[in-house]
C-alpha cells in the first residue's frame, strides 16, 4: 500500500468525508535537517499503517471519537528545501483551520511543527504553545538554518508563550533563551507526584493551546524508535494525564506528532504514536 492511499484508522467510510469530518490529519514526509539517525520521514507512513490496528472505543472515557469525522489528506513531501516545507505547512494548516476544522499533523522530523505553528498563532488569540520534548529546542539557528529541527522552539516563542515539558537535553547557549517558570526538566518532575505538576503545567497556559509532541519527550523503554533518544523520560500515563488535564481546562486548537523514526524491531513505537494521536483527539474532541 502507498503512503497515498493510507488513511488514520479503518473505519467506514462515512466518517472520513472531508466536507463532514471534524478531523484533518496532515502527514508531512520531511527529514532533512535531523542530525543523528534519519528516517523520520517515514514515521507519517508508520504511523497510518499502525492506525489501522486500533480498537476505536476509549475506555477511560467510553467514547467512539471516529464519529466525529477523522479525514486524512494527501502527504506533503518531496520538498527542495526546509524553507518551502514550511511554507507548504503552514499554506495546509492555514486552510483548514480557515475550514473550521481540527488539524492533526503527522511528522516528519520536528521541523514540520514551524508551519502549524504559524498557522495556529495568525487563527487564534491568546495562544500557548505546549511542547513535549527531550530537547528545548531553543537554538536561534543550527548548521546555518533558522529552521533546524534544533530551531523549533525558538521559532514559536518568537509567535507566543511557550511552556516545555519534559526536557533533559539543550546546549548552555540555550539558556539565554529560556523562560525558567515555563520550563519542567524531566529530572523535576520526577520527584513531584504526578498531578501536582501537571496543574503547574497547566496553569502557565492561556486560553487556546496548540500541543506539540516529539515522541523522544517518552522515555526510551516505551518509546525506543525516534532519532535522538535521550534516557530518563516520560511514562505513557504521564504524558496522556497532562493532555486530558489540558483538554479539561483549556481549548486545544491543534496539535501534532513527530519525530518517530520507524525500525522494524520496535514495531509497538508505531502503534504508540498511533494510539497517542487517537487518545489526544479523545480528549479534545470525543463525545
Amino acid at each position: 500500500m502507498s503512503s497515498q492511499m493510507l488513511q488514520f484508522g479503518d473505519f467506514a467510510p462515512e466518517f472520513r468525508d472531508p466536507h463532514t469530518a471534524r478531523v484533518v490529519v496532515l502527514p508531512v514526509a520531511y527529514d532533512g535537517t535531523s542530525t543523528w539517525v534519519k528516517g523520520a520521514d517515514r514515521g507519517p507512513a508508520a504511523i497510518l499503517k499502525a492506525s489501522y490496528n486500533l480498537e476505536f472505543y476509549d475506555i477511560q472515557t467510553g467514547r467512539e471519537v471516529f464519529r466525529e469525522g477523522i479525514f486524512t489528506d494527501a502527504p506533503l513531501d518531496g520538498f527542495a528545501s526546509v524553507d518551502t516545507m514550511v511554507a507548504a505547512v503552514h499554506q495546509a494548516v492555514r486552510y483548514w483551520l480557515g475550514k473550521d476544522k481540527f488539524p492533526v499533523l503527522l511528522g516528519g522530523e520536528h521541523s514540520v511543527s514551524i508551519g502549524a505553528f504559524t498557522a495556529a498563532a495568525e487563527a487564534f488569540e491568546n495562544l500557548t504553545i505546549l511542547q513535549i520534548d527531550a530537547h528545548a529546542d531553543l537554538r536561534d539557528t543550527y548548521h546555518g538554518s533558522r529552521y533546524n529541527h534544533a530551531c523549533v522552539m525558538a521559532r514559536a516563542k518568537e509567535m507566543c508563550p511557550i511552556v516545555q515539558v519534559g526536557i533533559r537535553s539543550m546546549d548552555k547557549a540555550e539558556l539565554s533563551n529560556m523562560d525558567r517558570d515555563r520550563v519542567f526538566f524531566a529530572h523535576q518532575i520526577s520527584e513531584l507526584p504526578r498531578r501536582q505538576w501537571i496543574d503547574q503545567v497547566v496553569s502557565r497556559l492561556s486560553e487556546n493551546v496548540y500541543l506539540t509532541i516529539d515522541l523522544d519527550g517518552f522515555d526510551p523503554s516505551v518509546m525506543p524508535a525516534t532519532g535522538t533518544p535521550e534516557p530518563g523520560g516520560l511514562g505513557w500515563y504521564d504524558v496522556v494525564e497532562l493532555i486530558r488535564a489540558v483538554c479539561t481546562e483549556k481549548k486545544l486548537v491543534g496539535f501534532d506528532v513527530v519525530e518517530l523514526c520507524p525500525h522494524e524491531a520496535h514495531w509497538g513505537a508505531d502503534f504508540l504514536a498511533a494510539k497517542l494521536v487517537y487518545t489526544t483527539l479523545t480528549a479534545a474532541i470525543g463525545r
